[in-house]
């Protein structure tokens, strides 16, 4: 089984990292899908995105980092995955999520999702507030890992 993990990882938190292991145990091959999103601006680039998370990722021997832009299911299509991958921090995201993972179903009938939720120490954490703490100064280091707690103390 393969599966896509897509998202702007922007930056990737230890939440993100809670659910690559988490599926990466679940199937023979995970692959992070980094999401391209010209509507955005995100804080780092894609290639940027794209190192920190293999080498956060370059001990776990069944996942590989790419990028994409477009639909998801797309993505998961072109690669030959039949299962995305998708976190759960609260009830508010379930609503949001089950509508994406319908349209994706109705798009694509062979691609189905799973969903993951997120591990309880983690639930508070979004990408939106990492930047925001860091953008003040404080400490970042228990909700990224080092190279991204550097890089954003770099940013700001």
């Amino acid at each position: 089984m393969k599966a896509v993990y897509p998202g702007s990882f922007d930056p990737v938190t230890y939440g993100h990292i809670d659910i690559i292991k988490r599926a990466a145990d679940c199937v023979d091959e995970l692959i992070i899908g980094v999401l391209v999103n010209n509507e955005k601006k995100p804080l780092f680039s894609r290639e940027e995105r794209v190192e920190m998370l293999e080498q956060i990722t370059s001990d776990i021997k069944n996942v590989t980092v790419k990028t994409f832009d477009g639909l998801t299911v797309d993505f998961a299509r072109e690669n030959g995955a039949g299962l995305l991958i998708r976190g759960l921090r609260a009830v508010t995201d379930f609503e949001y999520e089950m509508q994406i993972a319908q349209t994706n179903r109705s798009i694509e009938p062979a691609v189905d999702t799973m969903f993951f939720v997120t591990s309880l120490e983690y639930s508070y954490l979004s990408s939106t507030i990492v930047k925001e703490v860091a953008r003040y100064g404080s400490d970042v280091s228990k909700m990224v890992p080092p190279v991204v707690a550097r890089a954003l103390k770099e940013r700001f």
